[in-house]
Order: C-alpha cells, then structure tokens, then sequence
C-alpha cells in the first residue's frame, strides 16, 4: 500500500476542519481555497469512480483528474512553498498558515493517490473484460512478448539516453512532469555500484505501445524489461520509478522593454523552477529514495508514494481507442443558432441577422464556427468593413480567427489583436500568434502594465448607409475552436450602441494611452466590476427590507473574493434568496436557509459566468469573462455585459434553472464544507440543453 508523507515535524491540519477554520469570532465563514480546489478535483474523480459513466468516459476522468491536479501543484502548491521560505506563517481569512495548508494539502492528496491507484486497477480489469488490454510483460503471451522486443529494438531504444551518475558526471537536470526510471547498478569487475536515470520518452512515444488488437503495455514496463540491452555487461541491482514536478509560475516585469522577449526568457527558466512534488514508486528501495531525495533537494512533505502506475494522465490514449462507442458518451455535433440559418441563401448575412436583434450563442450545444467563427470570416470579405478588433488569451492552432485577422490585415484592414502572452501555458503558442500578426501588418499589443487581460471581445466596424456601426461579440469562454466543443460558454452578439461604445473604448485604453472613462452599461475590472456587482447585491437587499421579494442566482467557476462572499452572507442574511452555481473553488459556506451552493461536474466543463440579480418582478443579468476571485477583479482586465432582451433573459434564467436542478452531476455544498452528490439522476443540464437546442432548430425547419 502507498504510504502518507511523513508528517511529523511539521504543523498537521485534518482538511475537513482546517477547510472551514476562520479566524471570525461569529464562526466559519470561509473555506480554504486550496482545500476548496481539491474537493473540486475530487468530485471529477467520483465521475471517475462512478460504474454508472461509461466506462472509456471514466479513464478520461482518471486523466482530468491527474493533469488538473498537476497545474494545482505547479502553481498553487509551488507559492504555498515559496510563502513558506519567505517566512509568512499570517493566517488567512480561512484561519490557516501556508505551512498549514500544505499540511492538508499533503493529506488529503495522500488519500486522493490511493483512490486513484485502486482506480487504476478496477479500470483495467473492467476494460480486459470488453477486450481492451493494458498488460505488465510478465502477463503477456510469448507472441506479444517478441512483438514488445521487436518494437523496443526498432522504435524505443534509439530514442532512450541512459545517464550515470558519478565521478564527472553529476546528477542529472529532471525536468517538469517528466517519468523516470531510477537504476541501481553494479559493475561485476570492480563491484563499483552506481545510479542511473533513464527518462521515459513519452514526449516522442506512445505511454501505451500497442502490441495487437487494443491490447497495450505501458511504456516504462518496455524499458524496464531491457534495461540489460541499455546497461550491457552490468548487472541491475533494482530499479523504481519516479517522477518530479516543478514551480511552473512566473512573473514578467510589466517594465521590460520587450514583453515577447521577456515572456520568453521566463518560458525557459520554467523548466528550472523548483521542485514542489516528488512522485515515487511505493516498491522504491530505501536507500534508493533517500538518495534520489538528496540529489533532488527536496523535503519529505513534498514525497508521494504512489502505488502501481504513476501518472495516469495518459489515460486520454486509452480513451481514444479505436472503436468501443459503447463505452463513450454519445457524440454530440453543435448545432447552427437559429438566427444565422436562412433557408433562402447559401450564406446567411450574419450582421444582417445582427442588427435584427441581440443574438446570444450557447457553446457547445451551438456551433463556435457557425457563428463566432463566421462572424469574422465574413467581416474579412466585406468591403464595408473598415476595422476588426480582437483579444487573445487563449486560442487553438486549428482555429480560423487569428489566420482571418492575418487576412484582414493583408487585405488593407485596421486589424488589431490585444495577445495577452502571460495566459499562463498557452505562451509559447501566443508569442507565435503575435509575430505571425505583427508580420501580417496587424497592429499587435499587449495590454496594461501590471494587468492581464482576460476580456473576451471581438469588435467589427462596418462603413454603412447611415454612417459607421460597431458589432460587438462579448463571450465568457475564450476564442478557441477547439475548448468551444467541451467547454459551456455564452457569447452575446449585439450593436446596442451603449455596449459597442463601451467596447470601442476599451479596445482604445488597452491599445493606447489612456484611462477608461465612465462605463455606459458595461462592467469593467479593475475600474468597477466589483463595485458594479455588490451594488446590484445591496439593491436586492433594499428590496427585500422594502418588502419585496429578492433573488441573486450567479454562475461561475470561483467564488474567492472575500468583499463578495461577505455581502452574499449579508443579503442571505437579510431575507435575499442566494443560489449559487460554483463549479471549482468556494470559499463560502452555506450558512444560510436562504443561501444554496450546487456545483456541477460532468460530460462538458461549466465555465460561463453569469450574475443574475431578480428583485419586484424584474431581473437584470450581467455575462462575461470574470469569476469573483482577487486575481480578476484587481490584476486582469475583465468584462462583463448586461442582457438585455427579454428572450435572451429567458434563456439565461432557463440555463440557470436547469443547472440549479441536475441531480445526475449535480453536488451541493453542506454546512459543514462537505460536497454531496445528488442521487436522483432524473435531469441532466446538458442532456437537457442539447435537446433545447435541437428541438430549436428543428421548429425553424418547420417553420
């Protein structure tokens, strides 16, 4: 069995309660966001746990669970520590010390792995059972066995670099998230014992080498049985495996002379950041652990012993098997928004259809190409169109905005693209999108000093009969072809002359020099946002003291602001109805009779975020691109839009209901910190939406 972390020495914390301690007099009020974004994991890796998911959906979840939890280490994790050697030991509003939260931390993952590595096991004897086969090689037939060699010979052994450690040859660098195998060897001439690390190459290869038909040996297993043909004439004492994650955060100077350089220079210093986690096989020998600890430099609370297969993040190859529909969910195509089809034309005009009203686009049950996508591809085209302004924070290689802002810019356009290159892991591919624009002729900035701009706006400005007319599409998911297929967002196309005005002037305070003026009707961090949205909360208190009724329903990923948390506390308090979709991290606790927290966790990623605001029979709901943490709302630029049409504000308050109500992925938040997953499974939000949208399309056919 996979032992816990020596915990001894150092402060322990039982995450249950250290998740709700609170230095508040009145009694918990606040969950420890670290713990919070665990419980998050957690409820992903019930999906995985739970014989009710198809069964190649349940390895995908497996998957999400570990590469989730390898970013929470890399960056959360990685500055816990750095608090720690800095000497902070304050408390947070949760009541806990850096050095405390690690100590949970430490547990609760120490518990989360064993899960896992039981998983792992159930998963494959249940995917034999349906003729999919992940096999040690001391379980495969004499056939497979030659075609393991076989392969090993021609594929795996000219790309493996076994390095010795020794006299002249220091330990190796390990870099981020890499698998390796740690190697005792002895000479049996001078009986001279040494240590090697041979990296498992799953950058270049295959985890699982398929030997036949969907059967498959993972590829560490392949290397360990010819470590002899790498080492020849030595004799192998024992061998383990081991895995290191390092500090993958970073900040760039806002007053570097060239940002793009700047950003980098710290992509490549990335690779050296500290190591913040060592994964070990639990068969490791001890001296063996205790030497590679040595060379490592790295503390016993950061040591995981795992049992069986480490990283099971790879699993998404199993998942991607060829065949086994059966054992997937069902695949699902987006379907056209209604206002972009015209039966009369091979081409709807989409700002024809624009100005006929506000259009609100719903992915992934609504297609990102057919609307987003083709937006832009005809403003590209269009000769009336003068300029196409556009903010990147994270985007794909295979979408079609960035190559038509290139086109537009070919084609004489103002083409103007705000690349945010500190969106932290999509770097590298912006730093390439921004000199693939700058190279076009598309004006290319960077935003505010100090700010990431995590906005999500597309602006088109159109020469027409009445003069100019701006086109705006506000989103709360980023531009990208292909997380519009997994991820639910909204994105609101509209020429409402206050929004696109408002837009307008943002694109201009980004790209020049100036301070924002007075927003129209948009929210705007770190301006207001945050203002905007306790005052909405404050006037659905006003409400309910003047004796009406008053309701806030909001929908996001985070819920961390602490001036937030207080004033929904406070509007609970008073009489509001508080009901609150959190996907991820929540800091607040249900305190209230008034106040429900549900999160839900399934088939596609909830990430839009939506703040509704319902008080004497009227609501306003506000959209856009900013959950309510510190991080958004003082250091990125944010941007949220009213809706305003009464259609739209249905579907909205439809969304949100049937989220509020699904009891197949649904979990709801106790008192106590706890998350409980709703049993029901008579209603399924995304079930649900998806026939929403069908049947849509399928009454304007009838039409």
């Amino acid at each position: 069995m996979e032992q816990a972390a020596d915990t001894s020495d150092w402060p322990t914390a039982e995450p249950t309660e250290a998740a709700v301690r609170s230095a508040d007099e009145a009694g918990p009020r606040y969950v420890n966001r670290e713990l919070s974004w665990l419980d998050f994991n957690e409820r992903v890796l019930q999906l995985a746990e739970d014989e009710r998911t198809h069964l190649l959906e349940r390895a995908k979840f497996l998957a999400i669970y570990t590469t989730n939890l390898d970013e929470f280490f890399m960056v959360r994790v990685a500055g816990l520590h750095d608090q720690v050697d800095a000497g902070v030991d304050k408390r947070g509003h949760d009541g806990l010390t850096p050095r405390e939260a690690i100590a949970g931390i430490a547990q609760r993952v120490t518990e989360l792995d064993r899960r896992c590595s039981s998983l792992y096991e159930a998963l494959r004897g249940e995917l034999e059972d349906v003729g999919i086969r992940i096999l040690a090689c001391e379980d495969c037939s004499s056939e497979e066995i030659d075609e393991l060699d076989r392969r090993f010979s021609q594929e795996i052994f000219p790309v493996l670099t076994p390095l010795a450690v020794g006299p002249g040859r220091p330990f190796p660098y390990i870099s981020n998230l890499s698998l390796s195998l740690a190697v005792w060897l002895r000479d049996p001439v001078t009986h001279m014992e040494t240590f090697a690390r041979v990296k498992v190459p799953k950058e270049v290869l295959p985890r699982f080498i398929e030997i036949g038909k969907d059967t498959f040996v993972p590829l560490e297993h392949v290397i360990a049985r010819h470590l002899g043909d790498l080492f020849p004439g030595m004799e192998i004492i024992r061998h383990s495996m081991f895995r290191v994650t390092r500090d993958a955060d970073f900040t760039v100077s806002d007053e570097a002379d060239d940002l793009l350089q700047a950003v980098e220079d710290e992509l490549r210093r990335r690779r050296f950041g500290e190591v913040v986690r060592l994964e070990v096989g639990s068969d490791m020998d001890a001296e063996l652990r205790e030497r590679l600890v040595s060379w490592l430099d790295v503390e016993e609370r950061q040591i995981y012993d795992v049992e069986g297969l480490l990283d099971f993040g790879d699993l998404w190859e199993i998942h991607g098997v060829e065949g086994h529909g059966d054992l997937r969910d069902e695949g699902w195509t987006p379907v056209p928004h209604p206002a972009f089809i015209d039966e009369e034309r091979e081409e709807t005009d989409v700002f024809e259809a624009i100005r006929a009203g506000d259009i609100l686009v719903h992915h992934p049950y609504q297609s990102f190409a057919g609307s987003v996508e083709r937006f832009v591809a005809q403003a590209v085209i269009d000769p009336n169109v003068l300029a196409i302004k556009l903010t990147v924070y994270r985007t794909s290689d295979d979408s079609s905005l960035v190559p038509s802002l290139i086109e537009a810019a070919e084609r004489g356009k103002q083409a103007v693209c705000l690349v945010e290159l500190k969106a932290r892991f999509d770097e590298r591919r912006n730093i390439g999108w921004a000199r693939a624009l700058e190279e076009a002729g598309a004006h290319v900035v960077h935003g505010l000093p100090g700010l990431k701009t995590h906005a999500k706006a597309l602006l088109v400005v159109r020469r027409e009969a009445g003069g100019v007319r701006h086109y705006v599409h506000v989103g709360t998911g980023n531009y990208h072809a292909v997380t519009a297929r997994l991820y639910e967002d909204f994105g609101l196309f509209t020429t409402d002359p206050a929004i696109t005005a408002d837009v307008a002037d943002l694109f201009n305070s980004l790209t020049g020099y100036a301070r924002p003026r007075h927003h129209r009707k948009v929210l705007v961090a770190p301006s207001g946002l945050r203002e905007g949205l306790l005052e909405q909360i404050q006037m659905c208190v006003d409400a309910v003291q003047a004796g009406q009724d008053a309701r806030i329903v909001m929908k996001m990923n985070a819920l961390v602001d602490r001036a937030c948390i207080d004033a929904l506390y406070d509007a609970a308090e008073a009489g509001v109805t508080v009901d609150l979709i959190v996907r991820g991290i929540c800091c607040l606790l249900p305190t209230s009779d008034n106040m429900r927290v549900v999160s839900v966790v399934g088939r596609f990623l909830e990430h839009s975020r939506i703040y509704g605001f319902q008080r004497n029979g009227e609501t306003r709901y506000f959209m856009g691109s900013a959950d309510l943490m510190p991080r958004n709302l003082d250091t990125r630029v944010e941007l949220l839009t009213p809706v305003e049409d009464p259609a739209l504000k249905r579907e909205l308050e439809d969304t949100l209901e049937r989220t509020l109500a699904d009891d197949t992925f649904g979990w709801e938040l106790e008192r106590d910190g706890s998350w409980t997953r709703r049993q029901g499974r008579t209603r399924s939000v995304h079930s649900e939406l998806m026939e929403r949208v069908t049947a849509a399309v399928a009454s304007r056919d009838l039409e």
